[in-house]
């Protein structure tokens, strides 16, 4: 097991942790007590995932938070004060959507399958975080919401997130109600993939990331690039898209060396190409 790095709060302008072991980036919301998606707390994410892309030894991203709150959403405060700005706030609220669809968007083009490791309540723009992660995994204690119809604000962007993971009726459950449901209701309601003891939930995750980082890098990152791409397809077209995606792989080194090594009974060695 590889030294564990990490890489401390400095303030507002990184306020997010990092830990680097055997090929995994724990990337840890380090703003308690409510981990607000703050312009500061988006930009040390994307800084953070952009590392994560640049490593060549990492193979999983994780997005974990401390304190008892995922996160809250968006800083309603840091919005709410550029109401005194000229134009009322509107480019500042511009920015922060922007910014924030960056966010989600860089997740689900990251090279890296990126899990989120849940152990407290995710809120609006916080859930919307942990929908656009590749994987969920969720403690018992953790809890999920789109409040934003209860102050006037319908969760738009989260709803894009939602609706891509979740029913129709779902998806509009919460956003219509603003309701809290619980991390077994949000298993069920396909948002996370799992609910286990709080005292397990890094294993767990851990023991994702390991499994997935035994993998052909080349292999996951083609199959996550596939997975998002053929979904905003047609029927037809993504028959079409993901046969040539199969022969691409099909080409590839590593895909040489897994059948060899299954044919020949004995584990692969993965060169990434």
């Amino acid at each position: 097991m590889a030294d564990i790095v990490t890489l401390p709060d400095a303030g507002l302008a990184h306020p997010v942790s990092v830990e680097r072991a055997r090929g995994l980036h724990r990337i840890r919301l380090s703003s308690p007590p409510t981990n607000a998606l703050s312009m500061a707390m988006i930009d040390a994410l994307m800084e953070a995932l952009a590392e994560a892309a640049k490593d060549p030894d990492c193979r999983v991203v994780v997005i974990a938070a401390a304190g008892r709150v995922f996160s809250a959403g968006h800083d309603l405060k840091e919005m709410t004060a550029h109401r005194a700005d000229e134009d009322a706030g509107r480019a500042f609220f511009e920015a922060t959507m922007r910014k924030c669809a960056d966010l989600m968007q860089a997740i689900v083009r990251h090279p890296v399958p990126v899990i989120a490791e849940v152990a407290g309540l995710a809120t609006a723009a916080g859930c919307q975080l942990v929908a656009s992660c590749d994987l969920a995994i969720a403690s018992e204690e953790a809890a999920f919401c789109t409040p934003g119809v209860n102050i006037g604000l319908f969760c738009s962007t989260p709803m894009v997130a939602l609706s891509r993971n979740m029913s129709p009726k779902h998806a509009m459950e919460m956003l219509l109600t603003g309701e809290t449901i619980d991390a077994r209701s949000a298993r069920d309601f396909g948002l996370v993939n799992r609910v286990v003891p709080p005292e397990y939930l890094a294993t767990v995750v851990d023991k994702y990331a390991d499994t997935i980082a035994s993998k052909s890098a080349l292999t996951v990152k083609t199959g996550k690039e596939a997975f998002y791409r053929q979904a905003e397809m047609g029927l037809a077209d993504a028959y079409d898209y993901a046969a040539g995606v199969m022969v691409e792989n099909m080409l590839a080194k590593d895909a040489g060396e897994g059948i060899a090594a299954f044919l020949g009974k004995r584990k692969p060695v993965w060169t990434g190409q």
